[in-house]
């Protein structure tokens, strides 16, 4: 008999994570598709129904790995109820082994995916190898060597990846100019974005070429983010705050059926993040691109990604979210990164709105309506962190947090006057 499963706050770092399909009883993957795994003792899992992800479990049981999974299982059917019966009840299309068949392979358009990277190359190594391993049949893959300390990325471009991945070197730093750089030179009528400490799932083009397919007023497709591994508590407490994922119902933003949420379309940070983004080549181009004075490496320290979600929606595009396009990351492993991280997303916040408001003032009065309700909002996240376990901790990146958004404004007009937002 199956132990009763351990509900998924319990369970503490390090703890592996997994990938299990309801449909393949027994049967555990490693993050990406990097293969089979039989752990013991405790995991998280990213828990599916047919290929489509369902949510997030841990559960503990010292029975063995089969045990272990019969009580990820029955958390799931527990926590996850509602998504199930939601599941259930929809048409799928799946192949012969229970993966879900997307339509636009029928006719798949080539996807241009970008990766920008900096003096990171074991991690890129296994960022690249993942997206090599992806099921969708025409796309090339766009390395940026970004403001580069040494060789050794391209190196490893040149050994392991020669006529599989194109190497473009970048010298001036910043995400948003890689990103750009890479965007000038790709083929493909869509264009796709990943960091280097990603890991892609073998369905990700798929899943983002099928949902352009379905409706041609999209303009950019978001998707899953989940967490490749939790080994220190600094990973883990980013997941107890929520993480990067934005849940796992498909949604959609457009100004021309805007939802009852007062604040938007200013909380892009709602649409998704740029560890997994996709944009139609042509609309992108037609933005400028990312406006080089946002993103790490830059003073505005971030807000490349919300930036170019916002102005998407504001040329008319419809802005989707698809959580079937999964993308797995590594947490920042320190307090300390960990803390850096959450200065600089309050920064990169900050940097955005400033940034849509100089590039059309006419936003002014629209976002100046909202700033009450934001400040609430951004209040009220804090204070609902203290029911973390953790709550001092998390209390202190929301302080962080919200001073890199005070800072942001400046960080942005420090780009902008020292260039680093030149062309957009």
């Amino acid at each position: 008999m199956t132990a009763a499963p351990v509900r998924s706050a319990l369970v503490r770092p390090p703890v592996p994570v997994v990938d299990i399909d309801l449909a393949r009883p027994g049967e555990f993957r490693l993050p990406g598709d990097r293969g089979p795994v039989r752990p013991a003792g405790q995991a998280r899992a990213l828990v599916r129904l047919h290929g489509r992800p369902l949510g997030m479990v841990s559960a503990a049981d010292a029975s063995g790995p089969d045990g272990l999974w019969r009580a990820l299982a029955d958390t799931a059917n527990v926590e996850l109820a509602e998504q199930l019966i939601q599941l259930r009840a929809v048409d799928r299309t799946e192949t012969s082994d229970g993966v879900v068949r997307h339509p636009a392979l029928q006719q798949a358009p080539v996807i241009s995916v970008i990766v920008a990277t900096r003096d990171r190359p074991e991690k890129l190594r296994h960022c690249l190898r993942s997206l090599l391993r992806s099921t969708y049949p025409a796309f090339e893959v766009i390395l940026v060597d970004n403001a580069p300390a040494d060789g050794a990325t391209e190196a490893l471009i040149h050994e392991d990846f020669a006529g599989r991945v194109r190497y473009v070197r970048e010298p001036v730093a910043g995400l948003a100019r890689a990103h750009n750089t890479g965007l000038a030179r790709a083929r493909g009528s869509v264009v796709a974005f990943t960091d280097d400490d990603t890991l892609v799932d073998p369905g990700w083009l798929p899943a983002l070429a099928g949902t352009f397919a379905r409706d041609t007023r999209i303009g950019c497709v978001t998707g899953l983010i989940v967490p490749a591994e939790l080994e220190t508590p600094a990973q883990s407490a980013l997941e107890q705050q929520g993480g990067f994922a934005k849940g796992y119902v498909p949604r959609t933003w457009s100004l021309f059926d805007p939802p009852a949420d007062p604040l938007f379309p200013f909380t892009a940070g709602r649409f998704g993040s740029g560890a997994n983004m996709a944009f139609r080549t042509g609309a992108l181009r037609t933005l400028g691109g990312f406006d080089m004075a946002t993103g790490a490496g830059t003073p505005g320290r971030g807000g490349d990604d919300l930036l170019a979600f916002f102005e998407i929606l504001a040329a008319g595009h419809t802005l989707a979210y698809q959580p079937s396009a999964i993308v797995w990351h590594c947490h920042r492993r320190t307090r300390d990164a960990l803390a850096a991280q959450a200065f600089g997303y309050g920064a990169g916040l900050g940097a955005y709105l400033t940034g849509a408001v100089l590039r059309n003032p006419r936003r002014l009065p629209a976002l100046l309506w909202r700033l009450p309700r934001g400040i609430r909002y951004a209040m009220t996240r804090s204070r609902d962190r203290g029911a973390d376990p953790e709550a001092d901790w998390s209390r202190h990146l929301a302080l962080l947090e919200m001073r890199g958004m005070v800072y942001g404004p400046c960080g942005y007009l420090r780009g902008r006057l020292t260039g680093a937002g030149l062309g957009t």
